[in-house]
This record gives structure tokens, C-alpha cells and sequence, in this order.
């Protein structure tokens, strides 16, 4: 079996693949305190609740945006594993070619799920990451990485809409019967689920625009792009587990 891990700034997520099936998937909080010790603790506790023998696994893969804790988890994983695990970075083969100013300072997480949309998906292809900050990445025809848009996360625009005002409340994320809100609490995220719908389906537009091509999909991921995605006018395919997916592609191609 094979461990993959995904360390971003708010969850560390966890799949395990059995040959090309996905077994399962389980979230922890991201926390940058935590020795290797602790981790291993949790991670043991996980397959424990999945009847996930430890001796199962040949190999782990791990992408990282939180380069304080790469070492901490790999050790961790090596601890109860017996397997040093891949991490994404520099020195591994990605098969990707990366046409950005500098392809050092792409994102491991992007990097991972452009590389598992490629192997899925028609190209040109664009790759919605909703995470703690959302991202659009976008992938030519030829499978390279032409870049990609940044913006703030829906998480954080909330956080920050209830922080900086007096009278407007911290309030869960779902979609609304209606555009227009009647109350605060309607409207706050009526805003929020209709806008960054808006911003996504006009984001890809412009990207389709400015690479030239007819894009011939739109991936999600990300924990809020499930629901999100049905707020937008273009057709967008959701697939959770992308990242993963990538990692399992890259660790495969650097195993032979």
C-alpha cells in the first residue's frame, strides 16, 4: 500500500491507495507545534480506526506548503512505516514541464494535483484549488504548467469580514436559497458563495482567454469546492481527492 500526505496550512490530509484504489482519506489539523513523536502517535491512531496494518505500506509520498513540519511528518510516517517517504521538491521527477519565472517557488500542492488533472483529464485543462487560499491553475495542451491565479480563501474572507467589522457575525459556509438576502446572515453568504462563483467562472474565462486555447475541462479541489462548484455557470468536474492522486502518479514515476 502506498501513504500519501498532504500538508497545507490548515489540515494535513492522508490517503492510502491499494494498488490504483484509494482506501480512504482522513483529515488532522495542521499544527506547526507538534514533534515527530506526536504525529506518529495520531497517524498510528488512523489506521488503527481504518484496520490499516502498519506493515502494509511500501512507500509514502508527502506534498507540503508548510516547509516547518516536512521533516516533522516524514519522520513521523518513517517511525511507524519503516519507509522514508518521497517529498515533493527539488530533485524529483515530475514530467511536468513548468513554464513559470521560477519553477522552484511553485507550490507542492500545485504541483501534485496539476500532475494528477493531467493524467485524468482532457488538456488544455484548468485546476480549482479551494483551500485556505484559492488558486486556478492552468495546463496547456501539451501538459505543461503555464501558471496560475492566487486570491484570499473563502475561509479566510470570512474570518476577516466578521473580524474587521462590529455588527456582522462569524457564520458557516453554505449556499443560499437566493441571490438577494433578506437578513445578514442570507446576505453574508450569498456574498461569499455567489461571489467567489462569479470570481471562479470569470477567472477561467480570462485564463482561457489570455492561453488561447479551448479548455476542455475544469477540476476542482479542495474542501469547499464540493458544494461551491454548483454556484457556477461553467462546467466544472469536482474530484476531492486530486492531490493524491498526483502524488501516487509522481511517487510511481520516481520509484522506476
Amino acid at each position: 500500500m502506498l501513504l500519501t500526505i498532504d500538508i497545507g496550512n490548515t489540515n494535513i490530509t492522508m490517503g492510502t491507495y491499494n494498488n490504483d484504489e484509494l482506501v480512504f482519506v482522513s483529515r488532522i489539523a495542521t499544527d506547526r507545534s507538534k514533534t515527530p513523536d506526536q504525529y506518529a502517535v495520531e497517524f498510528k491512531q488512523i489506521f488503527a480506526l481504518y484496520n490499516t496494518p502498519l506493515s502494509s505500506f511500501h512507500g509514502a509520498a508527502i506534498s507540503s506548503v508548510v516547509p516547518e513540519l516536512s521533516a516533522t511528518v516524514s519522520e513521523a510516517v518513517e517511525k511507524i512505516t519503516d519507509r522514508k517517504p518521497m517529498i515533493l521538491g527539488p530533485g524529483i521527477k515530475t514530467g511536468m514541464n513548468i513554464l513559470i519565472d521560477n519553477p522552484a517557488q511553485l507550490g507542492a500542492d500545485l504541483l501534485a494535483g496539476c500532475v494528477g488533472a493531467a493524467a485524468l483529464y482532457p488538456l488544455p485543462c484548468l485546476v480549482v484549488d479551494l483551500g485556505t487560499a484559492s488558486k486556478i491553475s492552468v495546463i496547456d495542451k501539451n501538459g505543461a504548467f503555464r501558471g496560475c491565479t492566487i486570491t484570499p480563501g473563502i475561509g479566510i474572507s470570512l474570518d476577516a469580514l466578521s473580524a474587521r467589522t462590529s455588527q456582522l457575525p462569524s457564520i458557516s459556509l453554505k449556499t443560499p436559497a437566493k441571490a438577494i438576502g433578506t437578513n445578514t446572515v442570507d446576505s453574508m453568504q450569498s456574498g461569499t458563495v455567489f461571489g467567489y462563483a462569479a470570481m471562479i467562472d470569470g477567472l477561467c474565462k480570462k485564463l482561457e482567454e489570455e492561453l488561447g486555447e479551448k479548455v476542455m475541462s475544469t477540476v476542482a479541489t479542495g474542501g469547499l469546492a464540493k458544494d461551491l462548484i454548483k454556484s457556477c455557470k461553467r462546467d466544472i468536474v469536482y474530484n476531492g481527492e486530486l492531490i493524491h492522486y498526483g502524488l501516487k502518479v509522481l511517487y510511481e514515476k520516481n520509484r522506476k
